[in-house]
């Protein structure tokens, strides 16, 4: 696991290990490797014996990883790509006593200041998250401070203790703060309004036009050399532990889709999003 515990995946694959344990009538130990944006993650997994029994938990910030600050040390053919498991949209919040209401309020806050907005989410400037606000910046003509995270309860501390204006994260992390009435949406990066915040409009629909495509994808990787038939195998027991009642209930309830994609269809689909990672990247200026 590339984030500490708490964090977005994390919760993601705690939540379905009840449910895959009893298929592979093996215990899942969940062992957590924040830093580097995954390079503490990939280190253990790419040594490792390709018998299936060592696994991660991937997003798109592995991508970009690849393609900025662990380019020359990681490269994608040093894992197996196994299946697809969510898409999850990133989204903007603040504090609930924040004078910042929506899109529209943090732009013009961020002209007023000269850019002294600080927006924190995970990992290093090219990450997932921070090209989604790079997206922003483009389509609304202002610059923020990006602030850099190991973890989403991290970001979370940060902004509610004042260390940062605006935090990003998927919903899944911040469900309960947003229950609890501690922390307002500002708008969503995706097609869509969230199930879980259907209130919350989106980019777009505030006027601010982004590449909606660019949402957060978590899928199942291994080291490379992983036979095609056991590749295979894990995903068929990840997608059957997902259709249970359990995991499909916290999966609406944090708002993210279902990904059905075998070890074929996602290593296609890697190769195609690293080919949008790096767009955007030379988009936001990250790379040339």
């Amino acid at each position: 696991m590339h984030t500490k515990a708490g964090g977005s995946s994390d919760v993601f694959i705690r939540t379905l290990a009840k449910s895959l344990e009893p298929q592979i009538g093996q215990k899942v130990v969940v062992i957590n490797a924040p830093g580097g944006g995954g390079a503490s993650q990939m280190s253990k997994i790419r040594p490792a014996k390709p018998d299936g029994l060592t696994l991660g938990i991937n997003t798109l910030t592995h991508f970009t990883g690849m393609l900025t600050n662990l380019k020359g040390t990681f490269s994608q053919d040093d894992f197996s790509w196994i299946a697809s498991t969510q898409e999850d949209a990133i989204l903007l919040f603040v504090r609930t006593d924040s004078d910042i209401n929506n899109l529209d309020d943090l732009v013009a806050k961020a002209k007023a200041t000269g850019g002294q907005i600080n927006i924190g989410g995970f990992g290093p400037i090219g990450s997932m998250q921070n090209i989604g606000i790079s997206m922003l910046e483009e389509a609304a003509g202002v610059k923020f401070n990006w602030v850099g995270f190991n973890a989403t309860p991290d970001i979370t501390a940060a902004l509610l203790g004042g260390h940062v204006d605006v935090g990003v994260s998927n919903l899944g992390a911040v469900t309960s703060f947003f229950e609890a009435g501690r922390l307002k949406g500002l708008g969503v990066l995706g097609e869509e309004r969230l199930s879980g915040l259907p209130d919350l409009p989106t980019f777009t629909e505030q006027g601010y036009d982004v590449d909606n495509s660019w949402i957060q994808v978590r899928g199942i990787f291994g080291p490379a050399g992983i036979p095609m038939e056991t590749q295979q195998k894990i995903a068929d027991a990840f997608h059957k532990a997902m259709r249970t009642d359990d995991y499909q209930q916290y999966a609406r309830n944090a708002g993210v889709m279902d990904s059905w994609m075998g070890p074929e269809q996602y290593s296609k689909f890697v190769d195609s999003v690293t080919k949008v990672a790096e767009k955007q990247l030379k988009a936001a200026g990250v790379i040339e």
